[in-house]
Parts: C-alpha cells; structure tokens; sequence
C-alpha cells in the first residue's frame, strides 16, 4: 500500500482519465495530490517537465496526459497523435527515471492491439499483426510508452506499470463534435437533435454556448446554427452516424477505470505482471476493460431511449467504421483481484445525467 502522504502526481489531471484518478485518489485518503494545468505546465517542454520534477519531486505518478480523439481526428491529425504523445511521454517518463520515481502508471489504449486479432484481445496479441490504419499512429505512440515502461523495469529495475483501458467514458468526457470519441459524440448529437425536434431552442443555445462547434454558438443565427449541425448528421428529423453501426465496441465507466487503476498502483507490481520462468519478458501491461460488448446500434439505440428522441436514427455508410471488433479480456485483471460494476446501461445514464448538468 502507498503512503496516505506521499507526493502523487497526476499528468492530465483535468482530462476524462486524469481527473476520475484524481476524484479516487482523494475519496481513498491521498491527501498530498500534484496536478498542472496544460497553461501551468506544457509537457511538450522538455525543459518545463523538467523544472516541475525538480520543483515537486513526486514519489508517485500517473501518467494519465496524452492527446486523443475520436476515428475522425486519429486520421485527420495522424502527425500529431504521434508526435504529442511520443514527447508526453518521453518527458514524463524520463523525468520520473531521473528523479528516482517509486512507481509509475502508464494509461495507453486497447487500440494497442492488432486490427484483425483474435477476439476477446489478450496482452499477448501485441504486435502479432497490422494495427488498424485509422488510429495506427496513436496506437504506435502508446506501444512505444508501454514498451518504454518495460524496458526502463528491465533494464534499471524501475517499477512502471503499464495499463489498456477499452473505451472509456464518464464525467469530464470530451464533448467536441470533430475530436470526440463515439460515445459522447453520440449522446451529444442525439441531446440537441431531441431538443431541435421539441422546438427547444433555449436548450439548443445552451449548449451551443457552453461548446461551440467551429466558431459557431448559442448567440449565432439559427441558420448558421442549424447548418453547422447539419454538417455532423445533426437534425431535428434524424441524427446521422458514421459507418455501418455493426462494429462491437466495449465500454467501461472512467471511474471505474480509475479506481482499477489506483488497485494496481497499490497492489500490481512489475514482477506480478509476467511468470517467473518467462525467458523472454514482454507483453507485461494489464488490460482494464469489462469483457463485455455492443454494437454501435445498439449503443445508438439505448441512447435515443435515455434522450428521450423521436427522431430517426441513420447510418452512413460512405464513412469508415473502424475496427469491426475490439474486446478486451480482462482476465489478468481478474487474477490480480479487480472487476468492473457498472455495465453499459446505467453508465449511459449516468453520462447523460453528467451532461444535463452542464
């Protein structure tokens, strides 16, 4: 077990994973909690991250900052998925290194694993095979991030632990229709196509106001309003999604996710992580997911139902769908004594409640 006291940093403290960590750590009892804003501390600055190491000396970090999106902005942006997370965590796991960090947690994706590899994905399926080219450069960075983790262990006998969540989703979700993941895109695009539909343009402004979409906002014109929805399949007739909604996708809570990962920054050591008698140690990160899944369709569906939407939901299928299947299998989580509570539809619900909030 951590100390209650000891310095914790959280890089990303404000993001959907960073802040849920964050929220965890605080209801455990950690009370000597670091975090930076991306304005306090660019950690693309070398020389920044540096300073702040020097300046705080953490015994405990979370490695929870990094540059996301949703299938449209992992193919739009692919120099910068790369590149931004490749020095995050270069700097970050650098600088832990040379300030003598106790442990690290390294958050990295189940996009990690192969496009068309055996289903439920095991650790053991990392690089047996092509990655999906929509998300291939984020998925490069966050091999190289766990591979670094395992190699600093092996080499300095540093203790980084590196975790897969599957999608997540909760508070402090990323609501932007072009950079968003599905889930929240989904539920945000489906919130304003119900109100358009009632006639509610106050709760259309409202939203608008508090996240403007390419410049426009609850204070533009309805045409403009109703023209840049209509660009993201938004309408008060239906609500247009991209793909086929075939695709199988795995969703899990984000406190949950961090309440695993706090269990494993307690409890999961480097050594827990592979078999004593492994002659050749890799594939050591943990999967963090709920071994369950649906289809976008079905999520599409269940969403309309808690929205309350009588529109019509439509597909199209000139866009991309992305990999077709991506379930974890959690079952090394099990073993080291973590399960997921909270199943796709009360999270939905509970994202949605999130959202009226705002």
């Amino acid at each position: 077990m951590l100390d209650k006291n000891a310095k914790i940093y959280v890089a990303g403290h404000r993001g959907l994973v960073g802040s849920a960590i964050w929220k965890n750590l605080q209801e455990k009892g950690y009370t000597n909690l670091v975090g930076k804003t991306h304005k306090e501390l660019d950690l693309l600055d070398g020389v920044a991250v540096r300073r702040f190491f020097d300046e705080e000396q953490p015994e405990y970090v979370f490695l929870a900052a990094a540059f996301v999106g949703g299938i449209m902005a992992n193919n739009i942006y692919r120099a910068d998925f790369i590149y931004k997370n490749l020095q995050i965590q270069q700097n970050v796991i650098g600088e832990s290194f040379r300030h003598g960090v106790k442990k690290l947690l390294f958050l990295g994706s189940t996009c990690i694993y192969p496009r068309d590899t055996e289903q439920p994905m095991k650790e053991d399926a990392l690089l047996t095979s092509p990655l999906e080219y929509t998300n291939e450069p984020y998925a490069i960075a966050k091999i190289a991030g766990l591979k670094m983790c395992e190699s600093f262990n092996l080499q300095y006998s540093t203790n980084y632990i590196a975790v897969m969540p599957t999608n997540l989703y909760g508070p402090n979700d990323n609501f932007d229709l072009e950079r968003s993941h599905v889930l929240p895109a989904m539920i945000r695009k489906i919130h304003l196509a119900h109100h358009l539909k009632q006639g509610d343009w106050d709760a259309v402004r409202h939203d608008m106001n508090l996240r403007p979409v390419e410049g426009i906002n609850g204070d533009s014109s309805k045409e403009d309003i109703l023209n840049i929805l209509q660009k993201y399949g938004i309408s008060e007739e239906e609500v247009k999604l991209w793909g086929t909604g075939t695709p199988l996708r795995e969703f899990l809570w984000s406190e949950e996710m961090a309440d695993a990962s706090v269990f494993v920054m307690e409890h999961v050591n480097f050594k827990d992580t592979f078999k004593p008698d492994d002659k050749e140690i890799r594939n050591c990160h943990i999967n963090i997911g709920t071994g369950k899944e649906i289809t976008i369709r079905q999520l599409a569906e269940l969403i309309v139902n808690t929205v309350g939407y009588q529109g019509r939901l439509a597909f199209d299928t000139s866009k991309p769908d992305g990999t077709m299947r991506k379930l974890t299998d959690p079952g090394k989580l099990h073993a080291l004594g973590w399960h997921h509570k909270i199943d796709i539809e009360e999270g939905v619900q509970r994202m949605y409640n999130w959202y009226l909030k705002g």
